[in-house]
């Protein structure tokens, strides 16, 4: 089933600068070849549920298994019979500005 997610991996404890934890795990998301955007505080992906959540698991231990604490906030958009919401929503919103 179709899920679009947002999610947030962040690591705990390793100082002020988040940006190269923060990129690995990205990195672990971009190769998964799943379709993907990053924002400056979330990194939405697109694909079947368990494909997803694979993923966000994988990304997760990236720092996990550095001993780094690592918090993950998560959130789900599963829409049966839709595809490419990652971007046909942001689409519509425009439509309605223009």
């Amino acid at each position: 089933m179709n899920t679009l997610i947002a999610v947030a991996i962040a690591p705990f404890g390793v100082g002020d600068e988040l940006a190269p934890y923060v990129a690995e795990a990205v990195r672990v998301i971009r190769d998964s070849g799943l379709p993907y955007r990053t924002t400056s505080m979330f990194t939405e992906i697109e694909g079947e549920w368990d494909e997803v959540m694979a993923v966000v698991k994988e990304a997760t231990f990236a720092l996990a298994k550095q001993g780094i604490r690592t918090e993950v906030v998560l959130k789900a958009d599963i829409r049966p019979g839709h595809t490419d919401t990652i971007n046909r929503k942001i689409e519509k919103v425009d439509e309605l500005l223009a």
